[in-house]
């Protein structure tokens, strides 16, 4: 097999990003479910010119309608949040959300009271959808892993491949005597009549440790695989965050044999194909 480094570098991509990637409008509307009554109980508090007295009558008709009040703020519960008072001494916030006065005072100093009477906020309901489409773009770098997976395992499904996710080194005892006391999840597998490809697939837009560390584990895996007979380690990784990792990839490029990025995948998918035949 052919190897071409530099070729493989200028095939990476500059993003594995589908349009579903921005934005998880799912979990969003779960977790907005989850407390939408109290969202619209709380809503009886909008326009109210003394907000005190509504909070009151709120707090004594049921208090754990403000136990949500900090998503409002755009931030999630949280037993060890902290906030700092006027002596520069922290308290725990939900510590706050547990009485009357320490609600006045959460409304308050967070600018909310004046948010609420001026009718800033027409729909906790739609507010909070907002909020949470926000810190939903904070799950984007955990979202990255999944829906570099889910393109193979589109790749895969059209070029008819029948192929396994998340399988565990265990699942083979030769193998698993290979590797030890580690036992390893593989992201694929897939069983032809020649061998078992066991594969990895990453993505990575940014620089960083993490880079450097995948290829030196993958550099180490590969030759153990590989070693146990009827297994093939293939490694899938594509990103332009290994400009900032190139020789540690070299190194690893050139001592595994099969490494793929999704341009160059296409003669690894050509060999599946010909060994299921």
């Amino acid at each position: 097999m052919n190897k071409d480094f530099n070729k493989f570098m200028s095939q990476l991509a500059e993003t594995n990003a589908t349009l579903d990637f921005y934005t998880d409008f799912s979990k969003i509307r779960e977790n907005v479910r989850s407390i939408e009554i109290k969202l619209n109980t709380l809503n009886y508090l909008i326009g109210k010119s003394d907000l005190a007295a509504a909070v009151k009558e709120l707090w004594d008709n049921d208090k754990r309608v403000f136990s949500i009040l900090d998503i409002l703020i755009a931030t999630r519960q949280d037993q060890h949040k902290k906030y700092l008072d006027d002596m520069g001494k922290a308290h725990l916030v939900h510590e706050l959300l547990s009485g009357y006065e320490g609600v006045m005072k959460f409304l308050n100093e967070t600018g909310l009271t004046d948010v609420l009477k001026n009718k800033n906020i027409k729909n906790l309901v739609d507010y909070v959808f907002g909020v949470e489409a926000g810190l939903d773009t904070h799950a984007r770098k955990n979202r990255s892993g999944d829906i570099t997976e889910l393109l193979l395992h589109r790749i895969l499904t059209a070029n008819g491949i029948e192929h396994r996710m998340e399988v565990y080194s265990h699942e083979y005892p030769v193998l698993q005597k290979a590797l030890g006391a580690d036992e390893k999840r593989f992201d694929f597998v897939i069983e032809t009549k020649r061998c078992t490809y066991l594969i990895e697939v990453n993505f990575y837009n940014g620089g960083g440790s993490k880079p450097n560390e995948v290829a030196r584990a993958y550099r180490e895996l590969s030759p153990i695989v590989n070693k146990v007979d009827g297994f093939e380690f293939v490694w899938v990784t594509d990103g332009q965050g290994w400009n900032s990792a190139r020789n540690k990839l070299e190194e690893a490029y050139n001592e595994i044999d099969r490494m793929y990025n999704f341009e160059s995948l296409g003669g690894f998918l050509e060999d599946v194909k010909g060994e299921l035949k």
